[in-house]
């Protein structure tokens, strides 16, 4: 079920709402066990097998947990057993969900052997929620939040709904005292219907329609180079505006039943370097890295420049493969490994200048073009139309047909990576009160025509779903 579903809108939303506001339902343990049943019931409704996984993974992390509590004052030692229990059980089910198929599929290459690669079936949002099953544990061993005794309340934080199957990562630390003490006002309510219907119409006006474009240029044969660009430019915004989109709806969600989640994206496409680009791109995976991996190795803090850049190798070659099980990500990780290592080393983004944005999206469109590729070959293929090697025509029809088609779409998905409106708001001075009233209206409408779109049934894929 996704957000931009008819089902969701009309149907799941509306009757959770209902049951969590009933004004017989004053009780904060009655409304978080209404939030813990909307939940699984939420994710059981596209994987009906692996929500028993879900389950499992939350009471063995609830009882590592415990198991941490119990000794850290008494036996460092044990405590971080049940550390590294946690990480084991959790890695080790992303491993054999998510990368041994692909693990087998490459013995079998490198050594011409014959082995059954099994062909798992990769349960919806799986790096999400596992990663925030460790930061409990972790968090707890830590001290940055109290440990739930009760199972339900850590059901909540793994299973939530809104951020359950493709974030953004809400650490522990972030809501663990939400959890039993947040409190609900119109204001935090009104706010998240805000921040929905704007993440909405982002995932459905503009990722959705580019995404026909991307998906239609990177699956041809045969492109010139002016389509190449075109299809690049479509996913780097489709995946942006789908990927923000999602986070916004969800920031939404959570706001509408008290909780609060950080951010997870900042106007990333604004950036001047590849390190600004990843502080403004998908927060709360990157903080969990810096947290968990890049900080316990000695982070930047080292006396050697070969550790530092050992330690970005570590934290970005996880990186990328936690996206996926393909070389592909992997390469885009080691990628910006790259970038970053020479960017810490040298400085030389300060120098660019008026190039710096340039040069910086120019790393993030070839990333991207990895990123999207089914294969290796296939990438470099594609980049090498790009950049006029592979011998591609300049333009054809095609690049004329989708600009002519979709021009509104990839204008307004540019436009909107910039903070465009509240640069307005400022120099122009407006009344805040007037200037949110005029914006609540234009969205309003906005979300009225996105509504248009979804009940047409109309082009609705979700990227990050198959990570």
């Amino acid at each position: 079920m996704v957000f931009s579903s008819t089902t969701f809108l009309f149907l799941f939303l509306p009757a959770v709402l209902i049951l969590y506001y009933n004004p017989i339902i004053k009780n904060l343990a009655f409304r978080n066990a209404i939030l813990i049943v909307s939940s699984i019931f939420f994710y059981a409704w596209g994987e009906p097998f692996f929500v028993l996984l879900m389950l499992v993974s939350i009471m063995l992390n609830w009882l590592f947990g415990l198991g941490v509590s119990r000794f850290r004052d008494i036996s460092i030692s044990k405590a971080k057993l049940f550390v590294a229990l946690s990480v084991i059980v959790n890695l080790g089910m992303m491993f054999v969900f998510k990368y041994l198929t692909f693990t087998l599929e490459n013995i079998n290459a490198l050594f011409s052997s014959n082995l059954d690669t099994l062909d798992i079936a990769l349960p919806i949002g799986i790096s999400f929620f596992t990663f925030q099953a460790m930061s409990y544990v972790i968090d707890v061993y830590r001290g940055n939040g109290a440990v739930q005794k009760n199972p339900f309340n850590v059901a909540l934080y793994i299973a939530f709904f809104p951020q359950l199957i493709a974030g953004p990562i809400v650490r522990y630390q972030t809501i663990a005292d939400q959890i039993n003490y947040r409190k609900e006002n119109f204001n935090d309510f009104s706010d998240g219907v805000y921040r929905f219907m704007l993440g909405f119409c982002k995932k459905v006006l503009i990722a959705n329609n580019v995404a026909s474009v991307a998906d239609e240029i990177f699956g041809s044969s045969e492109i010139s180079v002016a389509t190449a660009w075109i299809g690049a430019i479509a996913y780097t915004l489709q995946i942006f505006f789908d990927f923000a989109g999602y986070s916004e709806m969800a920031i939404g969600l959570g706001k509408m039943f008290g909780f609060h989640f950080l951010e997870n994206f900042n106007y990333p496409y604004i950036s001047k370097s590849v390190s600004e680009f990843w502080r403004r791109w998908h927060i709360s995976l990157g903080s969990w890295f810096r947290d968990y991996v890049y900080f316990p190795l000695g982070g930047s803090r080292v006396k050697k420049k070969s550790r530092l850049v050992f330690n970005l190798f570590v934290v970005w070659l996880l990186t990328g493969v936690w996206h996926g099980a393909n070389w592909t990500f992997i390469l885009w990780g080691l990628l910006y490994f790259v970038l970053l290592a020479v960017e810490k080393l040298t400085k030389f983004p300060e120098k660019l200048k008026f190039f710096s944005h340039i040069y910086t999206m120019l790393f993030v469109i070839i990333g991207w073009v990895l990123f999207r590729a089914d294969s290796l070959s296939f990438a470099f293929d594609y980049l090498k139309t790009m950049f006029f090697v592979s011998g591609a025509e300049m333009f054809d029809s095609k690049a004329l047909f989708f600009l002519d088609n979709y021009k509104f779409y990839l204008i307004a998905g540019i436009i909107a990576c910039f903070p465009i409106a509240p640069k307005i708001r400022e120099k122009i001075k407006i009344n805040k009160n007037v200037y949110e009233f005029i914006a609540s209206v234009a969205l309003l409408i906005t979300f009225i025509i996105s509504l248009t779109f979804t009940i047409k049934g109309s082009y609705n894929p979700f990227i990050y779903f198959n990570f």
